[in-house]
């Protein structure tokens, strides 16, 4: 998208140009944020828009990815909190390993917001991500569409991100009255981890053997593990026979979408998230009043939480994305 190559070049600026010992103010906060693997498609967006929507708010961002790795990004955390910003906003790998460094930060005057993902057993200030519980429902419900009756397969996320234990519980919801009707028989149930479509490839291969190809449908948590997923399918002539579900509406998911390979993406609008985290850690480091919609138990307490609404797409309003601005008409087109 364009507004990734016009921000590029303004994150890199921005990161030179703060100081080592920001002296963030009220005024002219900088925050922080801190995403687990910025190699994903879909955060390098939320970067973006998270840095557009800050600027306009008249904040600086630092900007730091951890490659996947939970240490790192801890010691990412810490090394903000010696910068001084006046909040982080954290896309945590491992939604367990925070409370010390959250600790640290309130000592050192630091709001914490999670994004997306929310922190576990720890004093986090906020939270922001869609309804989560509802995305896996939107999931399982558009493949329960496309195949009512069959051989299921639950292909989950990252079991250290709290949020792949949300898909699964919606998930579950919109498939129990046809599990318990008989109509649906779930065969197998798989976490993946790190949301690996390499591991999503193993694993669908073996469920496939396992199964003797009698796979009706595969409830994916993202669009990652559907891609993995459905190229185990392809290479035993399923792929666009057995229903599949994913989300974060990456340009590949979508391309499949129309192809009719994949059943359905749930599309959560990214500039949406990011621009309304930007404001929230901005409300918060200057003590205006927030606008909550939930509290969320993260085992430690119940985090004020922004919970939006997410989008399912299937091949009748996938271009929904178009309309958006989200991806261009030659993007999805391939042109």
């Amino acid at each position: 998208m364009k507004l990734s190559a016009i921000l590029s070049s303004t994150i890199l600026a921005a990161a030179v140009a703060l100081p080592m010992a920001a002296q963030a103010s009220a005024d002219k906060p900088v925050l922080g944020f801190s995403i687990d693997d910025l190699r994903v498609e879909r955060w390098a967006r939320d970067r973006d828009y998270f840095i557009a929507a800050a600027k306009e708010l008249g904040a600086e961002v630092i900007v730091t990815s951890a490659d996947a790795n939970e240490q790192k990004q801890v010691n990412q955390v810490e090394n903000l909190i010696s910068q001084k910003v006046d909040a982080i906003a954290v896309v945590p790998m491992n939604s367990q390993v925070f409370g010390e460094v959250i600790d640290e930060a309130h000592k050192a005057g630091i709001k914490i917001v999670s994004y997306d993902r929310l922190i576990l057993n720890a004093d986090e200030d906020a939270y922001i991500s869609f309804d989560n519980e509802r995305v896996g429902f939107l999931q399982a419900e558009a493949v329960l569409k496309a195949v009512p009756e069959g051989n299921y397969y639950m292909l989950g996320g990252a079991p250290t991100d709290n949020n792949a234990k949300l898909l699964r519980a919606g998930q579950e919801k919109a498939l129990q009255a046809a599990v318990d009707a008989g109509k649906v028989k779930v065969i197998g149930s798989q976490w993946v981890k790190e949301w690996s479509p390499t591991e999503a490839l193993s694993i669908m291969e073996n469920a496939l053997t396992a199964a003797n190809n009698k796979i009706d449908a595969v409830v994916a948590s993202n669009d990652g593990t559907a891609g993995g997923a459905i190229q185990a399918l392809a290479a035993q002539g399923l792929a666009g026979k057995v229903a599949i579900s994913g989300q974060d509406a990456d340009l590949a998911a979508i391309k499949r979408v129309i192809e009719g390979t994949q059943t359905v993406t749930v599309y959560k609008p990214l500039q949406l998230i990011a621009s309304e985290a930007a404001k929230l850690s901005v409300k918060l480091v200057k003590g205006e009043p927030v606008e909550y919609s939930a509290k969320l138990d993260n085992g430690m307490k119940q985090v004020d939480s922004v919970l939006l609404t997410p989008i399912p797409l299937t091949k009748e309003n996938v271009m929904k994305v178009v309309e958006d601005g989200f991806y261009t008409k030659e993007q999805v087109e391939g042109k």
